[in-house]
């Protein structure tokens, strides 16, 4: 099995991939988004998950674009498309997709302007993870101005790790995944 490539900031935990991937309830063939797509953890996760997705990979780090193209080619994962931008200006510019199903945002900066566009694109479900309280505030207040807040759940790891031949728990950041859905009748 290979091995995933690693920059700063991550990769996203595979416990709240699987939790933030459940939350966009993926369909056959959605239009998936992985905004901040950094190592291309959750990319690699959603098209295991559901080969049909036609996924674009967005961040603005090229080192970032650079490892998760590395990583999709030692996964064996085919169809992404990668792109290095801003995330706004990158969902702006995509409307030659047609739709956009879903998006997770694992990156936070310019959020506001991020879940607008998404709004806009009538994105069905949004998943946004945060470590500050500060964006999660603020990715709530946007959620709720624009009508599509659903839920927040704040999920607390911790990993088991030898001591004196005995078993310690050493808990991991605390990540907030933050819910958006579209709802009947919007827009």
């Amino acid at each position: 099995m290979s091995e995933l490539l690693y920059i700063s900031g991550g990769p996203t935990k595979p416990e709240i991939i699987s939790i933030s991937l459940s939350k966009l309830d993926l369909c056959m063939a959605d239009t998936f988004f992985d905004i901040g797509c950094g190592t291309g953890a959750v990319s690699i996760a959603a098209k295991t998950i559901n080969p049909n997705l036609k996924i674009f990979a967005v961040d603005a780090r090229e080192n970032a674009i650079e490892v998760a193209a590395r990583n999709f080619e030692n996964f064996n994962i085919e169809n992404v498309t990668l792109v290095h931008g801003e995330s706004a200006e990158v969902l702006q510019e995509k409307a030659n997709v047609g739709t956009i199903d879903c998006a997770f945002v694992g990156g936070t900066k310019n959020i506001d302007n991020v879940l607008e566009v998404l709004y806009l694109k009538k994105a069905r479900n949004i998943v946004v993870n945060a470590v500050r309280i500060e964006t999660v505030v603020a990715v709530m207040n946007k959620m709720k101005e624009l009508g599509m807040f659903s839920e927040v759940v704040h999920v607390a790891l911790s990993r088991g790790h030898s001591i004196t031949g005995e078993t310690m728990f050493k808990p991991e950041n605390p990540v907030y995944i933050i819910v958006g859905k579209l709802q009947n009748g919007s827009q």
